[in-house]
């Protein structure tokens, strides 16, 4: 038997695959979240073999919840299920070590064969979905990412350069190559740029 809490903020979605997962397989639902918050505490409180969660919740996402999760419980086999996910946020996620993606319009029965073999300990994307993290459409190398993410918190050249122990000619070279490869015209623009397109 495999025990799982479920996440997800459709309560309708949610609902129905309470019901339909024990059907379909050796699967008990242990609780039901429907935001991140709540996952985190469900998933503390009991320890399931397995979270199933959405990507896409209000306030702390899917993301989120698993970077919260992973400091108490970093062995945690989580499934994370995604309507349109973009190759940003299936990088974060691999990163933070999710084994599994399927996507939200998946048969019970395909997710319940997923959580089997993520319990067994396999990984699984599903191809719609990989085929989409397979897309790197990321031009920024990882230290111009790491400088616009400090840009984006309101940082000077000079307390980037500091934070990053980096001088601050370098920190400037990063910051020009980044407006370029993006084509804005501040350092601000291309924080932002990098962000709505889920690079940082």
């Amino acid at each position: 038997m495999t025990t799982v809490v479920l996440a997800d903020d459709e309560a309708l979605l949610r609902k129905a695959m309470a019901a339909l997962l024990p059907l379909e397989g050796e699967i008990t639902v242990l609780a039901e979240a429907e935001n991140g918050e709540e996952a985190v505490e469900a998933t503390l409180r009991h320890e399931p073999d397995v979270l199933v969660i959405d990507l896409e919740m209000p306030g702390v996402d899917g993301l989120g919840a698993v970077a919260e999760i992973r400091r108490t419980r970093p062995n945690q086999v989580i499934l994370m299920l995604t309507r349109h996910a973009k190759p940003g946020v299936l990088r974060k996620a691999l990163k933070l070590g999710v084994q599994g993606f399927v996507s939200k319009a998946a048969e019970p029965s395909h997710i319940t064969f997923v959580i089997a073999a993520l319990h067994q300990g396999k990984r699984w994307i599903d191809p719609d979905v990989s085929a989409l993290a397979v897309v790197d459409d990321c031009p920024l190398t990882e230290r111009e990412l790491e400088v616009l993410r400090v840009t984006g918190e309101g940082y000077s050249v000079a307390e980037i350069a500091a934070q990053l122990h980096l001088a601050q000619g370098t920190v400037r070279n990063y910051l020009s190559n980044a407006m370029q490869k993006t084509q804005t015209q501040t350092r601000h623009e291309a924080a932002r740029y990098a962000r709505e397109h889920d690079w940082l």
